[in-house]
């Protein structure tokens, strides 16, 4: 399940992106002291008192702006703010109020969500910097230097203060994104699955504009089939409609169970396509590769093996990837997909015992130890897997740092080669064992 998302939002240049850095513990947004510099929003996973949430960070929201990019930045946001579980409304403690704050503010409590209001830029942690922002009538404002790290823990404490009862919100049915490049027949392979013509299918790319979910019930099991924009290159998104439509389709995927990725196999997967692929790999959803139009390819009694060996080579990052050949204009194998998607969701919800997983790494380590560097070598104590979708190993060793990646392949291959985690990728994570020395 999708982690909780804050939001962070204010006007240009009051410090969201300093703060976002901070909190997910790398520099990932762009900070300058200049209004919009941040243009697209940003996701990263966090923790903060064993809370795991993502958060976005969002460009300056400047509401009564003409300007073409003033918009386009305003219209983001309003998405990060419409699919947020909390908000994080920021403001500029040495600037004070502006009527862009009251403009914000009003959007803010129109959307019905959680804000935590923010005043930044408070470096002696003065109280009495506070007093106006009770205007904003957003209740009490937290005083931060995200520059400093000043104040952050008490606005993350009241932020995840929200969390009650969101993480352990369990849906009713499986959710499945479908996603791809525009015509690769995502909407076609929808309505076929649903057997009906929910979703406009037209031969012009770019039809779908927004994630549209679908309840569906088949074999006694309920899915949510979720029918997203097509996702082109940066430089061919040319208009707003559609550069919000593929923001959309990358929310679609951050709370999909699994993704359906369907390529066009009358063109191979492409670039563009390992772009997306690669994107949910990252996100750690277990997926289906979908060679969509199967019918139109000459095909021999070689040629699946071909177009396997050539996914093999093309998505070498992710060697446990599930495809399935299917035609969504004919049927062709299309009934399938629920099948293999219940599968690889189950892989990534998988759960291997203590003892099962520790008997497994110590034999490893037996056949083939670790390599050694500067006459030390890694050791390992004790493994667990620390949760699933995906599934997290976590192993307690002498000294993190001493993991080669080479020997870190040879770890998954072991899991993979005795569990079944086919179609879900898997993390490993080592943790130095307190006491022993670096």
């Amino acid at each position: 399940m999708a982690y909780p998302l804050i939001a962070i939002v204010g006007r240009p240049n009051v410090g969201k992106s300093t703060f976002f850095n901070k909190v997910v513990g790398r520099k990932i947004s762009i900070t300058e002291n200049r209004p919009g510099v941040t243009r697209d929003r940003l996701y990263a996973d966090a923790e903060w008192r064993g809370k795991h949430f993502t958060m976005v960070d969002t460009g300056g929201i400047e509401l009564k702006s003409e300007d073409t990019m003033w918009r386009h930045i305003a219209k983001q946001a309003e998405i990060a703010i419409d699919t947020a579980d909390v908000i994080l409304f920021f403001t500029d403690g040495k600037e004070g109020l502006t009527s862009s704050d009251y403009d914000v503010a009003e959007k803010l409590r129109r959307s019905k969500k959680p804000v935590v209001l923010v005043v930044n830029k408070i470096d002696d942690y003065s109280q009495d910097k506070l007093f106006d922002f009770y205007a904003l009538g957003l209740g009490e404002p937290f005083a931060v230097s995200s520059e400093h790290s000043q104040g952050i823990g008490d606005v993350l404490d009241e932020a995840v203060a929200y969390f009650e009862g969101l993480e352990c919100e369990q849906s009713d049915s499986l959710k499945i994104a479908v996603v791809g490049k525009p015509n690769a027949g995502k909407s076609s392979l929808v309505n076929r699955l649903l057997g009906a013509e929910r979703s406009i299918v037209t031969d012009i790319a770019g039809t779908t504009r927004d994630a549209i979910d679908t309840r569906l019930e088949r074999n006694g099991k309920a899915y949510t089939i979720i029918d997203t924009a097509g996702i082109r290159k940066k430089r061919s998104v040319e208009d707003d409609v559609e550069y919000y439509s593929v923001l959309r389709a990358f929310d679609a995927v951050r709370r999909a169970d699994v993704c359906v990725l369907v390529v066009d196999a009358t063109q191979g997967i492409t670039e563009q396509d390992t772009k997306i692929i690669g994107y949910v790999h990252e996100q750690g959803k277990p997926s289906v590769i979908v060679m969509n139009k199967w019918d139109l390819v000459e095909k021999d009694t070689n040629t699946i093996n071909r177009f396997e060996e050539r996914l093999k080579e093309d998505l070498k990052f992710m060697s446990y990837f599930k495809s399935v050949y299917i035609s969504a204009k004919t049927g062709q194998r299309a009934e399938k997909i629920l099948e293999i998607a219940d599968m690889v969701y189950a892989n990534a919800t998988k759960r291997v015992s203590i003892g099962e997983l520790n008997d497994l790494i110590m034999d490893a380590v037996r056949i083939n130890e670790p390599p050694s560097y500067n006459g030390r070598r890694l050791r390992f104590y004790y493994s667990t897997q620390a949760s699933g979708t995906p599934p997290t190993f976590v192993f307690f060793v002498n000294d993190e740092n001493l993991l080669h990646f080479s020997y870190e392949r040879y770890l998954e291959n072991t899991i993979r080669t005795a569990y079944d985690f086919t179609g879900t990728p898997i993390r490993l994570i080592l943790r130095q064992k307190k006491g022993e020395e670096e």
